[in-house]
């Protein structure tokens, strides 16, 4: 008896927090249920936050399997930004509990994977499996930028979330790098650079 699955079985696969100057960068992997369609899904970046929170919950209950992953600020300083968002995809399909029989990455660049994959740029507002990546990677780093903000008061990470807005360049001048900011971004990395006597660099 062939009990081999006869739908193909494609994964979405995004990311998100790969251009703000604190914490690290994550990926999600989701395979939908085509029995079980979802309304509403689109790029995380052009849904409320309410929406995404909604649909974050949504895609958990009803995908066939889903997994988020994430690699560190010590390795995107390691490895540069790009190849830590390629590990924290590959770390996300592979925590799949359903191998999946294609992955679609949204952009231009593939993570090592053992199964055929196609990068697709804009794939997060064309594809309904990436957009589902996309929100779930979202949110969960959203949740953990408010975590940051209850750590570190002086910093305003549950709005500006990392990115190197106005406001948290002010920050990280008045009240100094902490270890969760990517020491090779800058303006982190110059102001590291100009403080070498560590005076500016705050523990956790």
């Amino acid at each position: 008896m062939n009990t081999h699955h006869s739908v193909i079985r494609i994964a979405g696969v995004d990311e998100a927090g790969r251009g703000p100057l604190a914490g690290p960068v994550f990926a999600a992997a989701v395979i939908l249920d085509p029995d079980r369609p979802i309304s509403g899904l689109a790029d995380s970046k052009i849904l409320s936050e309410s929406k995404r929170n909604s649909l974050y919950l949504i895609i958990k209950e009803t995908s066939l399997s889903w997994a988020i992953a994430q690699a560190s600020v010590e390795e995107i300083d390691r490895l540069n930004i790009l190849q830590a968002t390629l590990l924290a995809m590959r770390r996300a399909v592979e925590n799949l509990h359903i191998t999946p029989d294609e992955v679609l990455v949204d952009g231009n660049r593939l993570p090592n994977l053992a199964m055929p994959a196609q990068a697709i740029v804009k794939g997060d507002s064309k594809i309904q499996e990436i957009s589902a990546a996309s929100i779930l990677a979202k949110v969960e780093r959203d949740k953990l930028m408010v975590e940051y903000q209850e750590q570190y008061p002086d910093f305003s990470f549950g709005g500006h979330k990392g990115y190197g807005t106005k406001q948290h360049i002010a920050e990280i001048e008045r009240f100094g790098i902490l270890d969760i900011h990517r020491k090779t971004f800058n303006p982190v990395r110059s102001l590291l650079a100009e403080h070498s006597d560590g005076r500016l660099f705050l523990k956790s």
